[in-house]
């Protein structure tokens, strides 16, 4: 098989990366990828391929696919999250902080963040970028009431969030002491007065094996960072249904419908273009293509997810499509993303709040997107409500 190639720099990459990645896909099921400041990495291209690739246990997630640099000493032990993790040490971690997590404590949760949707959506007035002030604070507040921060807290938090959303260089490194320090708080105050948030769940189950403190610690670590995907999805599917009018009123016409719509909007513009790198354990035959030890691989989701093989008619975004699951927005297998159920409430929620109470909303000029090849998001999106 002849080998596929892709810059991930090209400007047509940046521009339209659904579409780029989607060539690649119809002409090999497997690439090679690359860009200034990196090697070249392989990259998988088609549905079936991208599923099974992230459920083999021949490809591993290794500290470096996050390659973080310049965290404190004193940091370290809290860094590496379970998604770094594998094998028997991840399955522990999961087993165990599942149970907080399922759709069922989501939708419980669901009454608690509606208000804070509602708030948020107040304070919307004249010409406003919903990046600054709906989408982007939108998710730590979420995350704040999850883990049972106290309200005097929650803007040192928002400062946090707004900083590892926008990942800056230095100021992400001297932000993470910080949040280190306010997790260990956290988790101290709840182990003292447990209350109805995760922390607590997790604190006072009764049953066999339990969090450590620094388990608990990096669970918090883990959230403030995983936590800000919703930032880049509202804003994604905002920007949709605002520049196709007659998506948003069918919504307004048919709330009902909304769960089914996140999904779609989650396959036709989620955040995620390119997974965390994998790393090949072995050598590895792929089409005919050897991945060998140690190599890097990532999935293209951006392709996956519009795979004429998986999706009829794909490059449609069908608010009523039918099975409204089965796109891989939260990634596969044992890494699927352990915050999917509180992201879909989140988003449900976020975009059932401003289609309702702003039905004249709508652009005010272009939304500007950030030149990332990985992840799809917008740097504004300034509406007039």
């Amino acid at each position: 098989m002849t080998v596929q190639e892709i810059e991930l720099t090209d400007p047509e990459v940046l521009r339209d990366p659904f579409t780029a990645y989607g060539r690649l896909r119809e002409r090999a099921p497997l690439a090679r990828i690359g860009g200034p400041g990196f090697g070249p990495m392989w990259m998988v291209t088609r549905y079936a391929d991208v599923k099974a690739m992230l459920s083999d246990a021949r490809f591993e997630i290794r500290a470096e696919s996050f390659q973080l640099r310049d965290v404190p000493e004193d940091c370290q032990p809290y860094i590496r999250t379970m998604t770094e993790r594998g094998g028997q040490e991840h399955a522990r971690l999961r087993g165990l902080v599942s149970p907080a997590f399922t759709t069922r404590r989501a939708a419980e949760f669901r009454p608690r963040i509606e208000p804070i949707v509602d708030r948020l959506a107040d304070d919307l007035n004249g010409e406003v970028d919903l990046m600054d002030h709906f989408t982007g604070p939108l998710p730590m507040e979420v995350i704040c009431e999850l883990v049972g921060v106290e309200e005097a807290d929650r803007p040192r938090w928002h400062e946090y969030g707004a900083i590892v959303a926008a990942r800056r260089g230095g100021a992400f490194a001297d932000a993470i002491p910080g949040i280190i320090a306010g997790a260990k708080e956290v988790v101290a105050r709840r182990r003292e007065q447990p209350r109805d948030d995760l922390l607590s769940d997790l604190i006072t189950a009764q049953d066999g094996d339990r969090l450590t403190d620094a388990e608990l610690v990096t669970l918090v670590w883990h959230l403030v960072l995983a936590g800000q995907t919703p930032t880049n999805l509202i804003a994604n599917a905002l920007a949709e249904l605002l520049a196709q009018p007659s998506l948003a009123e069918l919504l307004r016409a048919e709330p009902e419908l909304m769960p089914r719509a996140v999904e779609e909007l989650t396959r036709w513009t989620g955040p995620t273009l390119l997974t965390v790198p994998r790393y090949a354990r072995e050598d590895v035959d792929l089409h005919g293509t050897l991945v060998r030890q140690g190599e890097p691989i990532t999935a293209s989701i951006a392709a996956a997810n519009r795979d004429p093989r998986a999706f009829t008619d794909p490059d449609v975004l069908d608010l009523r499509r039918e099975p409204a699951s089965g796109h891989l927005g939260y990634s596969h297998g044992p890494h699927f993303c352990l915050g999917a159920a509180p992201a879909r409430v989140q988003t449900e929620v976020a975009l059932g709040v401003l289609l309702r109470r702003f039905p004249d909303m709508t652009l005010a000029g272009e939304p500007e997107r950030l030149p990332d090849p990985g992840t799809w998001r917008l740097r504004s999106l300034v509406v007039r409500p």
